[in-house]
């Protein structure tokens, strides 16, 4: 009676399991990692902190692990079962499946190899090398139809049989069975290892109860022993319900067979040692196995029909096999299938971790440079606003010192063309007519002279000094905001303008607009002449004019004021020298009396024809200039202080404009700054942002690094 146990094949069913859920977590970790590490390698901003190398490294990670995915979700289980023509491997298939699939018995030989394996399906179907079509398959004989109505079938070919995991519980646990031609029917035994024996993970030998183990198959081992290291193999010995015809030698006979394999498996082959090669060989009946678990299915007794004697002895030693197999299949399988797979993920997680560092070392470097950068512009800005404050208080007291100079300068050279006006004015050549249309005709090209040559004497004495100073103090300006501007505004600074030049507006139409001169003839010792050199011409003309009457209250003090002005004008106009001469007239008088008096008349007379004859236009002229030099001279002194606030107020704005073009500058320069410490900002954030991602990707590795040691301990060690 079988014992029912839970089958050892579920080892490898939840291993596989937990090695694709860990492959499957990698996979998508990967995925992300190569994406991180792509957008890493193209980011413009902060730029590049991983290589090309590194982005094509963790897309060859996420296509090996697809790859490795994919071939675990294909792995499964396999034994192969090889032995010589109608030694019953394919009934030993059966009696495990513990249902008639393959074809066996007499007039059926297995001739190619049939894999057997479970599908999900209802339906049994069969497909072949040379076609993928699926063949319906009902029954074991439309099977062997089949398998021997193929012409193209050889000893070489593989049938894929698929058989419902509804229907045989052996095939649920991805366990897959290979049956083979007889090793004594071919010549191809190296084509058929690597063909189909190198990925097995247990084989079995089946050979005949009644005869020993022939070369053939020693051959065969021996060729896989070649090809893989020490692998898994098991010895029946079947049909052994015949040893029960010669009882006394049953014993015999299996001490012989039992030496010859376990010499064959431990000394010929040495996959496993002499204490543990008698475990790999088992005696058994696979048909009675086959007869009594299709008796038990039916629901009729497992014991019934034709099974000789000792036949529970037999089902015993065939379920020992049957454990011990799949013991054994179990755990090679789990190794051979995923120990590989599992080092390579280990290998593919440090590879991500080394990447991982790389990033994270090389954004680390990355932010500290962008750190003393972002320090050094906020430095730089502070350095900056400190300075232009300076350099603006520095830049106004020279403002202020130059514009007070040229006010002086400008002062002093005006002060000293008025003084020069009369040598300007005789300078001055014209036709000189005294008529209404000519005399305004030369009044006007007078004012002009005059205005040129005291502008050209301005120009000269000032112009020169005043440009080079307002040049030096641009220069100066230049050179102390040069040091505080960006590269790329230092580009756009231009040299001192050399196009400022200063300008005089005297002014000398407006302010003598209303000269009038008096060329008029006045005889020297004439009453208007006398009262006018007594008194003054403003006074004079008062005393003299025939126009409105003063005040009451003023006539006699206006009286008073032209005696005074005329006794003071009779002092001061004497001299020793004069009173002299009034004695002596006084003397001559009282000597000759009226004689004095007509000769005095008559030299009174005669020096007035005199000045009379000679008042020409050249005289006219003279008074002309004369009266205009007094006149001018007049209203030049009062603009002095505005022609030379004007002057000092153009070389204040030119200086003015000239800072406030180089402050703004320096806000240009500024600007940069701040936004180049914005940028190294929002850098700095974005590197750290990756230094946290390449943190979480390397933990995230660790800890998938943690599920391989746990399945490796679990499951490899």
């Amino acid at each position: 009676m079988d014992v029912v146990d839970p089958s050892p094949l579920r080892h490898f069913v939840v291993a596989k399991r937990s090695i694709t859920s860990i492959f499957d977590q990698l996979l998508d970790f990967v995925k992300d990692g190569s994406a991180f590490v792509d957008e890493a390698w193209r980011s413009e901003d902060p730029g590049p902190v991983a290589v090309e190398q590194q982005s094509v490294e963790m897309q060859s990670c996420a296509s090996k692990l697809s790859t490795i995915r994919d071939v675990l979700l294909r792995r499964h289980m396999k034994v192969a079962f090889f032995g010589r023509t109608s030694n019953g491997k394919s009934t030993v298939i059966n009696a495990m499946l513990r249902e008639r699939v393959l074809p066996s018995g007499i007039g059926h030989t297995t001739n190619c190899f049939l894999r057997v394996e479970g599908t999900d399906g209802d339906e049994a179907y069969l497909t072949t090398e040379a076609s993928n079509e699926r063949s319906s398959v009902t029954t074991v004989n439309q099977l062997a139809h089949a398998l021997h109505m193929d012409p193209t079938l050889d000893s070489g070919s593989l049938v894929k049989v698929f058989w419902p995991k509804s229907r045989c519980a052996l095939l649920r646990d991805d366990l897959v069975l290979m049956d083979s031609p007889g090793t004594d029917v071919t010549l191809e035994l190296d084509s058929w290892i690597d063909k189909f024996c190198l990925d097995a993970d247990v084989f079995v030998l089946v050979g005949n109860a009644e005869s020993t183990l022939m070369n053939t198959e020693k051959l065969f081992f021996h060729k896989v022993s070649e090809r893989i290291s020490k692998p898994n193999i098991f010895i029946l010995h079947n049909r052994w319900d015949a040893s029960v015809t010669e009882p006394e030698y049953i014993e015999e006979v299996r001490k012989q067979h039992l030496d010859r394999c376990v010499s064959f498996l431990a000394e010929e082959l040495r996959v496993v040692g002499l204490d543990e090669a008698p475990g790999r060989i088992f005696f058994v009946s696979a048909k009675e196995v086959l007869s009594s678990r299709t008796q038990r299915a039916q629901g009729m007794p497992e014991t019934g029909g034709a099974l000789a004697e000792g036949f529970q002895d037999r089902l015993r030693e065939f379920q020992r096999f049957e454990r011990t197999f799949e013991e054994f299949i179990s755990q090679s399988a789990v190794k051979t299938k995923f120990e590989q797979h599992t080092v390579r993920a280990w290998q593919i997680t440090d590879a991500i971790k080394a990447v991982m560092d790389a990033i994270n070392i090389a954004s680390a470097d990355r932010k500290i440079c962008c750190l003393e950068q972002r320090e050094d512009q906020r430095d730089r800005l502070e350095v900056v606003r400190g300075q232009i404050n300076r350099l603006s208080d520095d830049v106004r007291d020279k403002i202020k010192t130059l514009t007070d100079d040229v006010t002086a300068r400008v002062t002093s050279a005006l002060s000293d063309q008025i003084r020069s006006l009369p040598v300007l004015v005789e300078e001055f050549r014209a036709g000189f007519t005294p008529t209404q249309e000519t005399l305004q005709l030369y009044k006007t090209k007078l004012q002009q002279h005059v205005d040129e040559r005291l502008v050209g004497g301005l120009a000269h004495r000032c112009s020169v000094g005043v440009f080079r100073d307002v040049t030096d103090a641009q220069r100066h300006m230049i050179d102390s905001v040069r040091p505080l501007l960006s590269p790329s505004v230092q580009e756009q600074l231009s040299a001192p303008s050399a196009s400022f030049q200063l300008t005089y507006d005297l002014g000398l139409a407006a302010l003598c607009a209303d000269f009038r001169e008096n060329i008029e003839f006045q005889f020297s010792l004439g009453w208007t002449a006398l009262v006018t050199r007594f008194i003054g011409v403003a006074n004079a003309k008062r005393a003299l004019s025939g126009g409105a009457e003063p005040r009451p209250q003023d006539a006699s003090s206006f009286r008073d004021e032209v005696v005074v002005s005329i006794a003071t004008g009779l002092v001061s106009a004497t001299s020793r020298a004069s009173m002299t001469v009034l004695v002596i007239g006084g003397v001559v008088w009282r000597s000759v009396g009226w004689r004095l008096i007509a000769l005095s008349l008559s030299l009174y007379g005669l020096l007035y024809l005199y000045e009379k004859l000679t008042w020409t236009d050249g005289s006219r002229e003279r008074v002309l200039k004369q009266q205009f030099v007094e006149h001018a001279a007049h209203r030049l002194r009062a603009i002095i202080p505005v022609t030379s606030s004007f002057c000092s107020q153009q070389v204040y704005k030119e200086l003015s404009a000239t800072f406030s073009r180089l402050s703004q500058r320096v806000d240009l320069s500024d600007a940069e700054l701040e936004g180049n410490i914005r940028q190294l900002s929002v850098r700095i954030q974005r590197l750290e942002n990756i230094q946290r991602r390449s943190k979480a990707f390397r933990n995230r590795a660790s800890e998938l690094e943690s599920q391989l040691e746990n399945f490796s301990v679990q499951y490899l060690q």
